[in-house]
């Protein structure tokens, strides 16, 4: 069985009306690989440790590492990332999942 794909994200929006456009591509191409979103952008209230100016978390869930690694290099991602150019500064990773989780 494949485990799950987990795409996380950390944007630091500097224009927030050209990040707009960006989202609505994004948002598409997730779609269109078959990606659902879990967090976005939603509050934040710290627990622990000093993390300084939280920025904007996103966490999409994809059915496999593969197809997370698809839509991100896919045509329609990258147009997206275009789009994105000078309105935010981005960190993404992708990560396993847990075959039985508890």
């Amino acid at each position: 069985m494949s485990q799950k794909g987990y795409l996380i994200a950390e944007a630091k929006v500097s224009d927030p009306a050209a990040y707009e456009g960006y989202k609505l591509l994004s948002e598409r191409a997730i779609a269109q690989y078959g990606g659902r979103y879990l967090v976005r952008g939603g509050a934040v209230e710290m627990l622990e440790g000093s993390w300084k100016n939280i920025p904007r978390l996103v966490i999409v869930e994809f059915d496999t590492v593969d197809q997370a690694k698809c839509f991100y290099h896919s045509p329609e991602y990258q147009a997206a990332r275009e789009a994105r150019l000078g309105a935010a500064e981005m960190n993404m990773l992708v990560i396993s999942g847990i075959d039985n989780p508890l």
